[in-house]
């Protein structure tokens, strides 16, 4: 930072701009001192109590450290005139706030990057200190000078800074201003020599260049600024030191990222961060560890050879990765160790001797932690005086020493027995010439046959020498030493061990040697013999032989063969076969129903359409590759020979899909329309006189099959005179009076138009000949007339056809609205003839209609060629081949009646009867060759003779269809395997103990009672290798595939004269029952032991023993849990329609499940179950319950349709019967609004039309004031109204009032005036006009005059008019749009796609639907979706595989073996589709075996043949145990017999181990105990949590002392430890005891409970103790 110029004045302290006169205390921050004597500003970072002066950076340029040399060499050349102070560099002083005052109470750290100021004592020599106490400024002061080393001039060479109360005040006031006077003097002198201006520059840019490499240039900006830091013109700077601004650089490109890469170097160790930053303290109390920080080296180098490179050439691919990461410095722990043991025993019997308890470590000391303590403390014991003399001497023997091989024998005798040896070999060689000439004629003598035995057995017995091909014996003799050895330690002389005989020093022993193997041979070839770049590598070995066999503990061999994977290499190399999945076709998709649809009432389940399941097999075959055309038939059909699954890589495709049938659209018609006119059959052919009325619908939709399948659309009725165009009257004209007058009699002219048969207009001319209606009489009454209403229209025919009992009918009906004037005018009619009645309807009710049967099979017409016949049949896809003809038949059908003759029937309609079809391709079944045979158990076996079989199989790729060829019925082939042979093994063969070899006499012959010719020896034999046939094998084979080499050496025993020999004990005898009688076995005395009277003697020689026989008792029982429930094998269940179903989980029943059975004998021991006459199980009958699915009612009845006009819905539901138990489908969601269970819902439309009001004739009025002269006045008139349900021809039939809408219902009665005679009649009025839109105008209806008014009177208004409002008589039209309805499938659709459909309703403003057509004419915009497509989920049982086949016994013994299959999901469960069973998988249990093992003994004591003490030997047994293989106990021992089968190998290790050396430590020696056990592994913990250093255990040996006098030599007590996995960690806490008086006991515990001493817890106050704790609670 560079401060800018104060404005303060001189003698001040500036602080953040603040300024302070000197002697007052200046506010803290960032200060300067502003001196009177220059301009110079000296920086003094200040912080409470100090002062500071920092001393200048280092020179940072050439040009500044040059500066600095010249005040030097001005020095140098005035020899020894010195200057008073060193010129300050010019350079600008920077500012450094200092450190925080917890850091250093007295000074301000420097930067990293300077030296530490020097103490004040060194000022002379390094540089100047001024310390200024308190009273001079209100605060201490230390200045450190920022130029040289050299200190002040003139003689300064002691030290100027002065602590508080060492100068008065003043003086010290008077020493600063000095210094700072002497600054300024050297300062002014130098200040117009001094640069103001220096050169800066910015950061290096990006390389540049248009190559990649070392070529680019990179640029940075260079300016010049003031020593203040503002930018300047460059002309200030000097030129000459102009630093560039461009420079050579290695330009980056993407393709570098290949080449280079950082490297990056191991983490240092941690250091602690307190060593880094020197003002940070540890704590006192460690928690979790010291915090630490770790670095590392990293650097860019290029990745081929890892030379290094810029930086900058990584950094421009990723960042550099970090350089530093914290680490974690554990605490340190203490070593733990036990409590101590009980005191043993005294060491001696009586005098004085000593007692130990020792104690074993637990933790190791870890991290620093502290050492452990001593393992052993001593107390001396007394048990008492001894009575006679002690014992002070004892008989000690060494180790035996290094086998050697004895001298020659030449070497050890001496020179004057050398000629006897002479003359002894000569005697010797004669012996043998005549042996040898004595065998050359025996050979002469011998046949062929006996010549070759003798050669065999001279092989054999070469084999048999102990110096063979693989190993060298080479018997030695080993020493020992024995000494008399003091209770001090001191070696005495021999004789003072008081001994009868002393130990053996000698012994024979095999010379050691190493193994020795041979040079590799050559690798063999790659066992995989074709190039696959993808697929799995080969393997190749190489086998070294053995040369010489390890003997006498030396090295082992190294292994003898070695493999590594391989890839065959050449140009010859054919490419791997490779292979693929293949399938086979799907097979037909199978739809389950939905239980919204399991409708009892719906038996036939066969149409089910929809969407389902289809399965299909997947199998593996070799993928065709490129091959000669006449090999490609041969090839292909090998390419679809199954083979093993193993052999395809990849996932196998699926096995199941989701599939969809089409749903069949039946065939939809409309109504019937109404009957029409008696016409021609044809009409272009009118000879024939017999006609037929018709009635006909259409086809609404397009069906699936055609329109062939629909019902009939026409029927007929015979009729007579018919004709094919008539007259239609459309309407009469107004009746017009006759002779132009204005009432009375006329007539009225009918308007008509020509029709056809099917009532559409034609030419009039076609109607030329029928008959015109012709005009009809009518009147218009005048005005004393009666005054009759018009007619009514025809009602309805009554009937449709006239028949015997039925005549239709139809009426007619008019009113009278006034009545006549007396005499005047004409009268009124009857009541009877206001009604007319006319026939209707007169054909007779026979009804015809043709009838078409379905069509039949195509069958092939072989008058049509077909041109791609062949072509179809090569594919052999669903191509149409030809095409074919079917037929139908079609008869003529009377309704109600029957078939009829065809006459009956309109000709010119009858149906085709042929038509033409496609036929498709005949297509064969297609199976695969069989598959190779399954392969048989292994070439061999090692016991049994269970019969296996191998199977093969074929697949069916392709069922037949279209009368194609079937497929063969067996798809599945077995046949018995071959006999096996016994599995080829390899086993050790011992050949003959050799002689035993004694150690030679010349080392024998000085120890006492040693004879030349008998006494302990070594005897070796050979070994073999041999196949289990017998058969010689390699060597390498036995030690791969045998067990362990049996031993080569074995010590013997010469027997001497006087020894007795026996043979070694024979087998018992067997018994002849349990619980009966004896066995014995036997030994027999051997040579001249048999003359010897001490051998005889069968107390210390016996020769046979006695036994009882054993009493073998057993009992059986259960053990275990019970099995699974098992279902018998092929025991699947039916599908729900009647067929097997493939992977149908519906699997129950009765089934078995298992309990295993185990036999012990009458010593609780564990033995085979055959003992107990068990097959090893109990079973017993179980069952598995069947699923039940979700039963649901069947399907209500629909609803009505909520709307009577218009568009609404109508609903149906299902409720639940019973709910699903046992994995049985589950139900449908539940519909919580109504509680239904399943529900549908459809759109329905009511005709606004359906239901109508017919209103009959008015009635007769009735006047209620009659004037009886005029029959006129108020009156009332009624009528009856009736709902009616309105059809294509009318209303017919009367149904109920309420379906009609009540405000449109017509009145039943009028009150009105009657019209008197001579007044004006009107008639009735019109419908009114239509409101138009808005609803603020006005409506009207119409009346017509029927009688004029006579002279007088006038006629009322015609004409009426009514305002219209909203929705009273005005309304406004929208269309509102419905729900949608629940997804719709086809009629027998399961699932799959359907369409949801939502309908439109027209409705008016006062919410009243109307009908659609009123919306329709106004035109409004149709703008909604009215169907979608919608999917309704399928029902997918879980399909499971089959179980597969039973594993192998988990445990190959013990109690807890299981057998296990399992199974696994095809297809998951979907929609409501039953779903998969829990139990995927299933158990049984083994047959009990009891676990048979070899087991050591405890190691017997250690023992010192012959001697009291020194290195002796200690033994353990090995003994076949039997357990239950639970692991609890070592189990029980049984004989060795039992485990005759296993192999020689105890927890693992074959190297049995039944003796080893041990030491017998002499009385007063001190030794170490054996290690103990290792310590249970234990993590770095602290509060439960791991800190992430590993686990450690550990193990300790304790000294043990028997004399006080030694224990000055006893040795360190010794420790190991090392890293282990799966450790737990352990809390250690004090534990008190209860007080007693004023002491209780404390000692610390580990959390699993153990006594401890030393801990790993936390440092903790122990609880307050008066006396000491004692190590543990008594």
């Amino acid at each position: 930072m560079h401060l800018r110029a104060s404005p303060c004045p001189r003698d001040t302290i500036v602080c953040n701009s603040l300024c302070s006169p000197l002697g007052k205390q200046p506010i803290l921050g960032d200060c300067l001192l502003r001196s009177t004597y220059g301009k110079r500003r000296l920086i003094m970072p200040l912080k409470e109590g100090n002062l500071h002066l920092m001393q200048q950076p280092e020179p940072e340029t050439e040009r500044e450290r040059e500066r600095e040399r010249e005040p030097e060499r001005a020095r140098e050349d005035s020899k020894g005139a010195r200057t008073a102070f060193h010129s300050p560099p010019d350079y600008p002083i920077r500012t450094t706030r200092a450190p925080s005052c917890e850091r250093d109470k007295s000074r301000a750290a420097l930067p990293s990057s300077l030296p530490h100021p020097p103490a004040p004592r060194a000022l002379a020599s390094e540089s100047l200190g001024l310390l200024v106490s308190p009273p001079v400024f209100g605060f201490g002061v230390d200045i450190y000078w920022p130029w040289g080393s050299h200190g002040l001039a003139g003689g300064v060479q002691g030290t100027l800074g002065v602590r508080r109360g060492a100068l008065p005040p003043l003086w010290r006031l008077a020493a600063l201003l000095l210094l700072l006077g002497v600054w300024e003097v050297k300062t002014q002198t130098e200040e117009d020599t001094k640069p103001v201006y220096v050169w800066q520059t910015g950061p290096w840019g990006r390389c540049m260049g248009s190559e990649c490499g070392p070529g680019g240039r990179q640029s940075r900006a260079v300016w010049c600024a003031h020593s203040e830091g503002w930018t300047t013109l460059h002309t200030n700077c000097d030129e000459a030191l102009r630093p560039d601004n461009q420079q050579s650089c290695f330009h980056v490109c993407d393709w570098h990222k290949e080449l280079y890469d950082w490297q990056l170097g191991a983490w240092n160790q941690c250091v602690p961060v307190s060593m880094r930053s020197p003002g940070v303290q540890r704590p006192a109390v460690c928690t979790r560890g010291d915090e630490g920080i770790q670095t590392r080296e990293v650097g860019c180098v290029q990745k081929a050879d890892g030379v290094p490179a810029e930086d900058a050439i990584c950094e421009y691919f990723e960042p550099k990765p970090r350089l530093e990461q914290a680490c974690l410095i554990p605490c340190p722990r203490d070593c733990v160790v036990s409590q101590f043991t009980p005191w043993n025993a005294c060491s001696k019997t009586c005098g004085t001797g000593l007692q130990n308890r020792i104690r074993f470590v637990l933790a190791p000391p870890l991290f620093g932690g502290s050492a452990c303590p001593n393992l052993t403390e001593f107390q001396t014991c007394q048990p008492g005086a001894c009575q006679g003399e002690e014992s002070l001497y004892s008989l000690r023997v060494g180790s035996w020493g290094l086998c050697s091989v004895p001298l020659q024998r030449q070497a050890r005798q001496a020179p004057e027995k050398g000629k006897k040896r002479q003359k002894k070999a000569k005697n010797k060689e004669r012996v043998r010439e005549k042996v040898r000439e004595r065998m050359r004629d025996r050979g002469r003598v011998k046949d062929p046959e006996t010549r070759e035995l003798i050669k065999k057995k001279r092989i054999r017995n070469r084999q048999n020498r102990q110096g063979g091909k693989f190993w060298d014996l080479q018997v030695g003799y080993q020493t020992r030493e024995v000494t008399c050895v003091h209770k001090s330690g001191d070696t005495e002389a021999l004789s003072l061990c008081s001994q009868d005989t002393l130990p053996v020093t000698y012994q024979a022993c095999v010379m050691t040697k190493d193994c020795e193997v041979g040079e590799w041979a050559d690798w063999s070839a790659c066992s995989k013999d074709c190039y696959d770049l993808n697929g799995p590598k080969g393997e190749r070995a190489r086998n070294r032989r053995v040369r010489q066999f390890p003997v006498g503990g030396g090295a082992e061999c190294p292994d003898v063969e070695e493999k590594e994977p391989c890839t065959p290499q050449g140009d010859g190399v054919p490419p791997c076969v490779v292979y693929n999945w293949k399938t086979t076709e799907w097979s037909e998709c199978r739809v389950d129903m939905l239980l919204s649809q399991q409708d009892r009432r719906r038996g036939n389940q066969t149409g089910l359409c929809g969407g389902g399941v289809q399965n299909r097999e997947v199998y593996c075959v070799q993928a065709p590759s490129d091959m000669p055309s006449n090999l490609s038939a041969l090839k292909s059909k090998e390419a679809s020979r199954p083979v093993d699954s193993d052999l395809c890589l990849g996932v196998a495709p699926s096995t199941t899909q989701l599939c969809h049938i089409a749903c069949p659209v039946e065939c939809d018609v409309s109504s019937w329309s109404a009957w029409g006119p008696c016409t021609f059959e044809n009409c272009q052919d009118q000879a024939a006189k017999k006609g037929f009325k018709l009635r006909k619908r259409r086809i609404a939709n397009d069906p699936t099959a055609g329109t062939g399948n629909c019902p009939h659309l026409v029927e007929a009725i015979p009729c007579d005179d018919p004709s094919c165009y008539d007259w239609l009257l459309v309407r009469l004209e107004e009746c017009v009076p006759d002779n132009e007058k204005e009432c009375g009699p006329g007539t009225q002219v009918p308007q008509v138009q020509c029709i056809n048969s099917d009532g559409e207009y034609v030419d009039r001319q076609l109607c030329r000949d029928a008959i015109l209606p012709m005009p009809v009489v009518c009147e218009v009454p005048c005005p004393k007339d009666c005054v009759l209403s018009p007619w009514t229209s025809w009602t309805q025919c009554s009937h449709t056809c006239s028949g015997k009992n039925t005549e239709g009918k139809q009426t007619r009906a008019r009113s009278i609205l006034a009545y006549n004037a007396g005499q005047g005018g004409v009268q009124c009619p009857n009541i009877s003839a206001l009604l007319e009645a006319r026939s209707c309807n007169e054909h007779p009710c026979t009804v015809y209609h043709w009838q078409t049967g379905p069509w039949g099979q195509c069958i092939e017409d072989t008058s049509i060629p077909a041109p791609n016949s062949s072509l179809g049949r090569a594919r052999g896809d669903d191509a149409t081949c030809s095409v074919g003809m079917q037929t139908r038949k079609v008869i003529c059908v009377r309704v109600n009646v029957g078939q009829v003759p065809p006459k009956k029937c309109p000709e010119s309609l009858r149906p085709d009867t042929v038509r033409p079809c496609l036929l498709p391709c005949k297509r064969d079944c297609i199976v695969t060759p069989y598959s190779e045979w399954s392969p048989c158990p292994a070439a061999c076996q090692a016991g049994g003779n269970t019969k296996r079989k191998q199977t093969r199989k074929r697949l069916i790729i392709q069922l037949p269809a279209n009368g194609g060829q079937d497929c063969p019925e067996v798809l599945t082939q077995e046949r018995d395997c071959d006999a096996p042979s016994l599995c080829q093994g390899f086993r050790w063969k011992t050949h003959k103990w050799r002689r035993c070899q004694l150690v030679p006499w010349s080392v024998r012959q000085d120890s006492p009672g040693a004879q030349e010719t008998c006494g302990p020896g070594l005897q070796a034999r050979a070994v073999s290798c041999r196949k289990q046939d017998g058969g010689q094998a390699d060597v390498g084979s036995c030690l791969k595939f045998a067990s362990s080499m049996p031993p080569l050496t074995q010590p013997c025993q010469l027997p001497c004269q006087d020894d007795c020999q026996m043979t070694s004990w024979s087998k018992f005898s067997s018994c002849t029952a349990d619980c009966v009688g004896v066995r014995t076995r036997k030994r027999v005395l051997v040579g001249k032991s048999k003359k010897r009277d001490q051998c005889k003697n069968n107390q210390v020689y016996p020769l046979s023993e006695t036994q009882y026989c054993p009493c073998n008792k057993y009992n059986a029982q259960p053990v275990g849990n019970w099995s699974d429930c098992i279902l018998p094998e092929g025991g699947r269940v039916e599908g729900q329609l009647g067929m097997k179903v493939q992977g149908d989980i519906k699997e129950c029943g009765q089934g078995y499940r298992y309990q295993a059975m185990v036999c012990y004998d009458q010593e609780n021991r564990l033995v085979e179950t055959s003992r107990c006459n068990s097959h090893g199980y109990i079973e017993e009958a179980c069952i598995i319950p069947c699923p039940s699915d979700c039963k649901l009612s069947e399907w209500s009845n629909w609803s009505r349709c909520s709307k009577s006009c218009g568009s609404g819905v109508k609903v149906r539901s299902k409720w639940l019967r019973e709910k699903p138990y046992n994995g049985g489908r589950p139900c449908p969601k539940l519909d919580h609004v109504n509680q239904a269970q399943v529900y549908e819902v459809v759109p329905c439309l009511s005709d606004c039309g359906q239901y109508v009001w017919v209103a009959e004739p008015w009635s007769v009025w009735k006047v209620s004031n009659v004037d009886l002269k005029e029959n006129c006045g108020e009156g009332v008139q009624t009528r009856k109204v009736r709902c009616m349900q309105n059809t294509i021809d009318g209303p017919s039939d009367q149904v109920d009032d309420y379906l009609c809408d009540p405000e449109e219902m017509p009145l039943g009665a009028r009150d009105s005036r009657l019209p008197c005679p001579e007044d004006c009649v009107l008639s009735d009025w019109g419908d009114w006009s239509p409101c138009p839109l808005p609803c603020n105008s006005s409506r009207e209806r119409l009346a017509s005059p029927i009688r004029l008014p006579g002279e007088g009177k006038q006629c009322p208004p015609t004409t009426e008019t009514a305002p219209c409002k909203l929705n009273s008589n005005c309304f406004y039209y929208s269309y509102n749009i419905t729900d949608w309805s629940t997804c719709q499938l086809s009629e027998r659709a399961v699932c799959g796609s359907g369409i949801k459909t939502r309908m439109l309703d027209c409705v008016r403003s006062d919410g009243k639907s109307v009908d659609l057509t009123l919306c329709e004419k106004l035109g409004l915009e149709r703008k909604w979706q009215m169907n979608v497509s919608c999917v309704v989920e399928c029902p997918v049982n879980c399909q499971l595989s089959d179980w597969s086949p039973w594993s192998e016994c988990t445990h190959t013994c013990g109690l807890a073996g299981k057998l296990w299959r399992k199974r696994t999901v095809l297809q998951a469960p979907q929609g409501d589709g039953r779903p998969c069973p829990p139990q995927m998988e299933q158990w049984k249990p083994c047959p009990v075996r009891p676990c048979y093992r070899w087991h050591y003994s405890s190691w017997s004591q250690c023992t010192s043949e012959g001697a009291r003490c020194g290195e002796g030997l200690r033994f353990r047994n090995v003994s076949c145990f039997v357990s239950d293989g639970e692991g609890r106990g070592e189990g029980s021992l049984v004989d060795d017999e039992l485990c005759g089968d296993l192999e020689p190998s105890v927890d693992g290790d074959k190297q049995i181990t039944l003796e080893e050396a041990c030491t017998v430590p002499c009385p007063g020696e001190c030794y170490l105990t054996d290690w103990t056990e290792w310590s249970p592994c234990q993590l770095s913990c602290v509060g439960g949590d791991d800190l992430g250093f590993g686990s450690v255990q550990v193990r300790s040996r304790a000294v043990l002392a028997q004399e006080p006098e030694n224990l000055m030599q006893c040795p360190e007590p010794e420790w190991e430890a090392r890293p282990c996995t799966e450790g737990q960690c352990y809390d250690y806490k004090w534990m008190t005891g209860a007080w007693r008086a004023s002491s209780r006991q404390v000692w610390c515990q580990r959390s699993d409970g153990l006594n401890v001493t030393g801990t790993w817890a936390l440092p903790d106050r122990s609880p307050l103790t008066p006396y000491r704790p004692t190590a543990g609670p008594s």
